[in-house]
């Protein structure tokens, strides 16, 4: 509490403060209870205060205590009759329960009133003394040294004491250990003389509490062994076991239950792991790699037959060589290629007989048997008998001269100085095969103008060393070269080709595509024909009009079915490209002098007559033959002509418009003749009804006389009646022959209006055909002149540049109308959006005169 400025203190029970006396500078205590009146020369430094007061089983340890006599009393310092406690500086004073008390100046309280600790059972604690002293029991310290305090008991403090660490017991159970290390030399529980860094196991079960210099390290469980486990061992130093037997440092050894049940694996020992037992049935064998002798020593480079059925445990350096094998079973079609290691007398199978076997030697043991090999021998292979059809077989080669042959038709099995032999074909080859397989043979005018991608495709799945089979199709051929005898055979489908072992197929490699290029179609058959092929070539008539020409031949090979014959077919590599490459020069030769509207006009006969020819009579053969091979041309068709350059097309475009001219010419002509015929038939027609009408009018007439003649005979009887008669006759006859000429005059003139209309129909549909082809011709040259204003005003800006039209927009509107006119804009609107602006003649500004723009397409 700070020092206050009251002059009377009245201090209650277990309370205390500290007066100064400034005159003599001591300070002294008062205890309550009191009351105390503070003079002029005293200040009350500290308080009041309570007593400090600790409970049973507690302490607290005060600093700078005050000094006492050995009777227990404080001393004090006598100047100028006054009394100051003596301290002891820089020390520390462990106080226990006691009455309360009060606290002298200079005196501290280090840390709280603390517990007293108790030590449980089976508990210490690991002391350490940190100034020379003499316990209360007699017992002398120095600085440094260490002891343990155990229990049940309660620990009391002391100042030159300092507690270091708790140590508490390690129960030991029923097969397990404790391993202790020593910090220093010193003696153990048992008596035994431990120095430092030494190791070793406490196995007595129990609570063990390690001593003040020893160290637990950990517990150690033991390992139980079966029948069926043992613990692999080894020295990590030369010592005596538990067993009594002396191990060297790095011995290896096995622990199995016949030795112990359980094994608790010692300080110097090394569990490297628990190795489980081999079992070897009936039919089963293993080979032990440096096998241990009786004294467990391993015989290092040596090997040991192990055969079944026996169990064992592979001793510490021993190892098995490839592991549990199966005895070889072999059945009647099987056999094992051995070869020795080392020499040996072998017994012959089936027999008694011995035989030397020399390092090198390879025999072979045949079914059905079974066999264990010795640790001599190496099993080398595995035989089995090749089942082979009429139609297949394999490759053998002899190891011992080299040789290959071929074996068909037959169960074969490879004797022990035989292997199969794998024949390589090369990818192509291979690519072929397997595609020949899958799909049928096809031959190069199948797969035509496309490059074969088959051979990136397929898997490559042929057996090597099966002989290599080939199915010739009908009217097919296939060529094989020997290079051993470095002769040649071709094989005629329908057939079954196979392959010797220094035989190779002769691959095709032909052109494809339109046009045709080289190297393009792979193939291994060639099929005879009759088949087709396509070319494309580009000619040249005489007035150099260049034409490009699509011709498909149609070609047959004609050539014995002997030697001779079969030679002759693969004597050129590519006959597609030659036929191509000759036919193309024939007809560029003949067509270089022709005009384009003989070659126009006349295509086909030129074209034929180039190709194959003409007789003595003149007339054009039938074929066209290539003697070195036998290939025979027998037809030649034209599929497309098409102009190369833009002025032969022009030419053949203005051609095809006056051949429509001509025709629409013809047609007007054939419709103006057709109405001047149907016209004058029918001024015919009415020539001839008015000739009819005339006759008619006679014998009108005639009869009229003949009623006139009658008349007059009855004119004695009234000649009123007669006259009245008489007229009323002929006016009757005279009314009906003016309508009778009405009808025919009407009908005539509608024949002719008729034949007119026809005519006039025939002109303007003539005239519109006419008109319709004008009025295309005429927009297909607005489009193009489209394109090209559009090309022309593109070019432009381009040209100006973007960074240029840039700086001109920003420059002002005359600067901008000046681009536009040079754009060749004629009208244009610019505002800033905000202005109004009147806009009902703005759309003809911009757009132009519509009707003048109409005139110039019409136009």
């Amino acid at each position: 509490m700070p020092p206050t400025n009251d002059t009377v203190f009245r201090l209650a029970p277990f309370t205390y403060i500290h007066v100064l006396d400034v005159t003599t500078n001591i300070t002294r205590v008062e205890v309550g209870p009191n009351t105390f009146i503070k003079q002029d020369n005293e200040k009350v430094i500290e308080g009041p205060n309570g007593m400090v007061t600790i409970p049973p089983r507690h302490y607290v340890v005060i600093k700078n205590p005050a000094l006492r006599n050995d009777a227990g009393d404080y001393v004090y310092d006598i100047v100028a009759d006054q009394k100051q406690i003596k301290l002891r500086h820089a020390e520390k004073e462990i106080r226990l329960s006691q009455d309360p008390f009060a606290l002298f100046p200079g005196e501290q309280i280090v840390g709280q009133i603390t517990p007293l600790t108790v030590v449980p059972t089976d508990t210490a604690l690991r002391l350490r003394a940190i100034l020379d002293f003499k316990s209360s029991n007699g017992n002398q310290y120095v600085a440094g040294d260490e002891w343990l305090f155990k229990g049940p008991a309660t620990y009391t403090p002391a100042v030159e004491v300092q507690v270091e660490d708790t140590i508490v017991a390690s129960v030991i159970g029923p097969n397990q250990a404790l391993c202790i290390r020593a910090r220093k030399d010193l003696t153990d529980s048992k008596g035994v003389s431990r120095v430092t860094g030494e190791e070793w196991l406490v196995t007595d079960p129990g609570a063990y509490l390690p001593g003040v210099f020893e160290d637990v390290v950990g517990a150690i469980n033991a390992v139980v062994l079966t029948d069926s486990r043992a613990l692999h061992l080894k020295a990590l130093r030369t010592y005596k076991d538990v067993y009594g037997k002396e191990r060297k440092n790095g011995d290896e050894w096995l622990i199995t239950n016949n030795v112990t049940e359980t094994h608790i694996p010692d300080v110097y020992e090394e569990a490297v792991a628990q190795v489980d037992i081999t079992t070897l049935s009936n039919r089963e064998y293993c080979v032990i790699e440096d096998p241990c002798d009786d004294k467990g020593r391993p015989q290092l480079g040596s090997k040991k037959l192990v055969t079944g059925p026996v169990s064992f445990f592979v001793q510490p350096g021993e190892s098995l060589e490839n592991g549990i094998q199966q005895f070889y079973i072999l059945g009647e079609d099987e056999g094992l290629v051995l070869k020795a290691h080392e020499l040996f007398e072998d017994t012959v199978t089936d027999s008694t007989d011995k035989v030397i076997r020399r390092p090198g030697d390879r025999w072979m043991i045949r079914g059905p048997t079974d066999y264990v090999p010795r640790v001599e021998v190496e099993v080398v292979e595995i035989r089995k008998a090749v089942p082979l059809d009429e139609n297949e077989g394999i490759y053998v080669r002899n190891i011992q001269t080299g040789k290959v042959r071929t074996v068909i038709g037959q169960t074969y099995m490879l004797n022990e100085n035989e292997q199969l032999w794998d024949k390589e074909l090369g990818s192509e080859v291979e690519a072929l095969l397997a595609k020949a397989q899958d799909d049928g043979v096809k031959g190069p005018h199948l797969v035509r103008g496309k490059q074969d991608s088959h051979q990136e495709k397929i898997k490559m799945s042929r057996v090597k060393h099966r002989v290599v089979t080939f199915r010739v199709p009908h009217n097919g051929a296939v060529q094989m070269y020997d290079y051993t005898t470095k002769k040649a055979r071709v094989v005629f489908g329908p057939e079954l080709v196979v392959l010797g072992p220094d035989e190779q197929f002769t691959k095709l490699s032909l052109s494809g595509g339109k046009p045709k290029h080289p190297n393009v179609i792979k193939c291994l058959c060639l099929l005879l024909g009759p088949d087709f092929c396509t070319d494309i070539i580009t000619i040249e008539t005489a007035d150099h009009a260049r034409l490009q020409l699509q011709l498909s031949y149609n070609w047959r090979f004609d050539v014995e079915h002997s030697e001779d014959g079969a030679a002759k077919l693969f004597t050129v590599s590519d006959f597609v490209g030659d036929l191509c490459k000759a036919v193309a020069s024939r007809i560029r030769g003949a067509v270089a002098g022709v005009q384009f509207d003989d070659f126009h006009k006349n295509s086909a006969k030129i074209i034929r007559t180039s190709v194959f020819g003409t007789s003595a009579d003149g007339k054009v053969k039938e074929e066209f033959r290539f003697p070195a091979n036998g290939l025979v041309i027998t037809s030649v068709d034209i599929q497309n002509v098409e102009p190369v350059d833009q002025r032969t097309r022009d030419a053949l475009q203005k051609s095809v418009q006056l051949a429509i001219e001509i025709t629409t010419n013809s047609q007007e002509a054939a419709a103006s003749h057709e109405a001047q015929r149907l016209e004058q038939e029918a001024k015919g027609r009415l020539e001839r009804q008015r000739i009819s009408d005339q006759a008619q009018a006679e014998e009108a007439r005639k009869e009229l006389l003949v009623l006139q003649a009658n008349s007059a005979a009855v004119e004695s009887t009234g000649q009123a009646t007669a006259e009245a008669q008489s007229r009323a006759e002929a006016a009757r006859i005279e009314g009906q022959a003016a309508v009778d000429q009405a009808q025919l005059k009407a009908q005539a003139m509608k024949i002719e209006a008729e034949a007119e209309l026809q005519r006039l129909q025939s002109a303007r549909q003539a005239e519109l055909d006419f008109i319709k082809q004008s009025n295309a011709l005429e927009v297909e040259k607005a489009a193009k002149m489209a394109d090209v204003e559009q090309a022309r005003f593109a070019s432009m800006v381009q040209a100006i540049g973007a960074d240029t039209l840039q700086a001109i927009a920003v420059s002002g509107p005359e600067t901008q109308a000046k681009l536009l006119g040079s754009l060749g804009i004629k009208s244009t609107l610019i505002t800033d959006g905000k202005s109004p602006i009147n806009l009902f003649q703005t759309a003809t500004g911009l757009l132009g005169d519509m009707s003048q723009a109409s005139s110039s397409v019409n136009q």
